[in-house]
């Protein structure tokens, strides 16, 4: 028999399109169309036994999965070290890792402990150090205290004085006239600059104003992102080319960065990208974050559990967590509420508003004793007992 073309495998896979998914028919012709000799029995042949194996691996109606994919996330996670801070990519940042990531993760926090994103450059800028260097400059925040050696505040005279530090203006690239006018436009007295130090005369303040002017100094941005505390640049040798490392993410202000690659860009900030991308954007981030963290631990959960679980904290178009603020505490049921957390307080108020409890799920229906919902008791097996008493007079009568 003559081997087929690639065109006429592709003919052979698709001719049954509700056999598989078109994304299961796609990775086979992938694997396939690279093979030599390949006639039409034989594609038929494997054809038989990827099916066999996909319909062997479909969930079975009834099943517990919610429970399987606890189980199978929950477990593996009492085995996780509980090592906080960890470097990645490059030994001066630390990120969460571990169980308080994961913990981080499905509690939806609005605020992770350690913010940080990967910030890959457009291919034209990426492989260019100096090019590169002025993107790390936009994007690292710059405030007058991160550019001085000493900031001082002198009462006899009123004065605040600012000792700039040279070498620190060159790197960030910020010059002293910048500062001047940011300071300017405060108004909160004359601004002079002398040679290396910038001079605030402000005695129309009161002791308390200056002091309280030296705090706000000190944060006044002079350019960069705001959140973003620090930007290290490190060659990435697969890639060939340069990629920015962030302590803080922001990922919005970063987007509109000119010479950052926004099909590229990374933060473990889901929040963020729930209000920047939406929220399939965000399923995908749960998703891929989750993974991330139990493979580094070296923990193997297969990603349909994890899938589940973001499916269930993203449903809604909210990010919402796993918790009594969030799914577990928004169950249809009053006994499974209940049975979470704060027992009497969900009782108290489920009765006074006069809420009924229909009993669907699997938690409310243990509590009372009845057959849960799942596996065989999802049948629901009617009899009509006068068809036995029917049949039993018919085998009389014929006898």
């Amino acid at each position: 028999m003559p081997s087929l073309s690639k065109e006429k495998l592709y003919t052979v896979i698709n001719e049954n399109e509700n056999r598989f998914p078109k994304s299961l028919r796609d990775d086979i012709y992938g694997k396939l169309s690279d093979l030599p000799n390949l006639n039409k029995s034989t594609v038929k042949r494997i054809l038989d036994s990827v099916e066999d194996a996909y319909l062997r691996s479909l969930v079975e109606p009834g099943e517990a999965v919610g429970t399987v994919a606890a189980q199978s996330i929950g477990e593996p996670g009492t085995q996780m070290t509980l090592k906080t801070f960890h470097y990645a990519g490059v030994a001066e940042l630390n990120v969460t890792l571990g169980l308080p990531r994961l913990i981080e993760i499905l509690d939806a926090r609005k605020n992770p402990a350690s913010p940080f994103m990967t910030v890959y450059l457009e291919k034209s800028l990426s492989k260019d150090k100096e090019k590169a260097q002025e993107v790390q400059r936009m994007i690292e925040l710059s405030t007058i205290e991160s550019i001085s050696d000493d900031i001082t505040v002198d009462l006899a005279l009123m004065q605040i004085k600012i000792t700039l530090n040279e070498i620190l203006l060159k790197d960030k690239g910020v010059t002293p006239d910048i500062i001047v006018d940011k300071l300017s436009k405060l108004k909160k007295g004359e601004v002079h600059h002398l040679k290396n130090e910038i001079i605030i005369d402000s005695k129309d303040l009161t002791i308390d104003d200056i002091y309280k002017l030296n705090e706000k100094i000190r944060d006044l941005k002079l350019k960069g992102v705001k959140g973003i505390t620090r930007v290290i640049m490190s060659k990435d040798q697969e890639l060939d080319e340069w990629v920015l490392f962030t302590a803080g993410s922001n990922l919005s202000d970063v987007l509109s960065i000119p010479g950052v690659d926004p099909t590229r860009i990374k933060t473990n900030h889901i929040q963020e990208i729930r209000d920047t991308l939406g929220i399939e954007a965000t399923r995908q981030a749960v998703i891929d974050e989750a993974t991330a963290v139990l493979e580094e631990q070296g923990l193997d959960v297969d990603i349909r559990h994890i899938m589940l679980v973001s499916d269930i904290m993203t449903q809604d178009g909210n990010l919402r967590q796993i918790g009594r603020h969030g799914i577990a505490g928004e169950k249809e049921s009053v006994l499974a509420r209940a049975s979470f957390e704060v027992t009497v307080k969900h009782l108290l108020n489920s009765a006074a508003r006069g809420e009924r409890d229909k009993l669907r799920g699997i938690t409310e229906n243990v509590i009372i004793g009845q057959i849960i919902p799942l596996g065989t008791g999802t049948v629901d097996l009617i009899m009509w007992q006068g068809y036995q008493r029917d049949t039993n007079q018919n085998e009389n009568e014929e006898s």
